[in-house]
């Protein structure tokens, strides 16, 4: 395990590992190993990541044993530090914007209006768009310091230019890694998948972060190569989940899974194979409220077409409220259709579903609190 954990304490249950103590440093990192602790200086952790994976690969695995490597980038995560080479590359480029950039939220309820992850109000100057730079500091001098949208406008761009060059650093050196298999052979009987841990916004609806379960943070990128296995080019709209990961990797590795575990492998899916028994819904639950962002608590199920969300708590209205969209109708989730009773037989269907996940997955509801001032 090489990168981010994001988890307290000592790893369990791997061989060897060297990870960023929490949230970890972009540069000048700090790696927790099972020798102790190592500061590259002068460096970043995107390349020193990649570094000791490689690294990894070369010395100290077992050359004559199968081997799984799992490596976690910090990158693209709040405050986007990129590399200095592909800062300088993305510092004069212009992005477009997305047409709910100033999205007023009167399609949807409490929660999306009284959130607190808004490129205008939540996102900082100085730390987050790096206001000061003096590239930066020369481009707020042209615009009209009362332009409410032209400053949303600028920092956008900002943010554009800093997040795509972290994602642009995490490209790069994954292909030094894929690089590294081709050139050793191993590509030929190495599987590699690339996912992420959520989406994220990027202008849409005027925010950042992710949290909710509106499609830009909900949807997760996902992409696997599987030699003599997984069709190259091919594309599978099967819903799948991030608890999934477990059980597919036990499968390929030919164990099986315990009964408690939650999940399905994705092993037939790769193979181009849909079971007929798959799941035609995804359940979500979000906690984390009163926290960061201020994003009210909420559990929703959808399927390929149509989703529910029921916001609960403290801070909404009668203790909860409920969302519907038609994705094939308003794919940007702009107004809930909740109300609509050209919908009631759908949005039946998906509460009698929403109940039955909620039972299979054993949901815990957790006494919320409230935040003293």
């Amino acid at each position: 395990m090489i990168g981010k954990i994001h988890l307290k304490g000592a790893m369990q249950g791997f061989d060897y590992w060297e990870v960023l103590p929490g949230q970890g440093k972009y540069w000048h990192p700090e790696f927790v190993t099972t020798n102790g602790k190592t500061t590259y200086k002068d460096e970043h952790s995107t390349d020193v990541i990649t570094k000791r994976a490689k690294n990894w690969l070369q010395n100290d695995r077992d050359q004559e044993k199968p081997f799984m490597l799992m490596v976690h980038y910090k990158a693209p995560h709040r405050a986007w530090q990129p590399t200095t080479r592909w800062k300088e590359k993305f510092k004069a480029m212009t992005f477009p914007e997305p047409d709910t950039l100033f999205d007023d939220y009167q399609g949807r309820g409490t929660a999306a209006n009284k959130q607190d992850m808004s490129i205008d109000v939540t996102m900082r100057m100085s730390r987050d768009v790096k206001s000061k730079l003096p590239e930066r500091t020369e481009e707020l001098s042209k615009i009209d310091p009362y332009d409410k949208k032209a400053l949303i406008r600028l920092k956008y761009q900002w943010y554009m230019r800093d997040y795509l060059a972290c994602i642009a650093g995490v490209d790069e050196n994954i292909g030094f890694l894929l690089d590294y298999l081709k050139e050793t052979g191993l590509d030929k009987n190495t599987i590699v998948m690339y996912s992420a841990d959520q989406g994220f916004y990027l202008g849409e609806h005027g925010w950042f972060d992710k949290r909710f379960m509106y499609e830009e943070s909900y949807r997760t990128p996902f992409l696997a190569h599987w030699p003599g296995v997984t069709a190259p080019g091919s594309h599978n709209s099967d819903l799948v989940q991030n608890i999934d990961f477990a059980e597919t990797f036990l499968a390929m590795a030919g164990i099986k899974a315990p009964e408690d575990m939650q999940g399905e492998s994705l092993v037939p899916l790769l193979k181009g194979e849909t079971p007929a028994d798959w799941r035609s819904h995804l359940y979500y639950h979000y906690y984390e409220y009163p926290a960061v962002h201020s994003v009210r608590r909420h559990e929703g199920v959808s399927g390929k077409r149509f989703k529910l969300i029921r916001f609960y708590g403290i801070d909404v209205p009668n203790g909860e409220e409920w969302e519907f969209f038609d994705l094939k109708n308003d794919p940007k989730e702009m107004t809930s259709q909740y109300g609509n009773p050209e919908y009631a037989a759908e949005i039946a269907k998906l509460k009698i579903e929403l109940a039955n996940l909620r039972e299979k997955y054993q949901v815990v509801e957790i006494p919320q609190k409230v935040r003293k001032k």
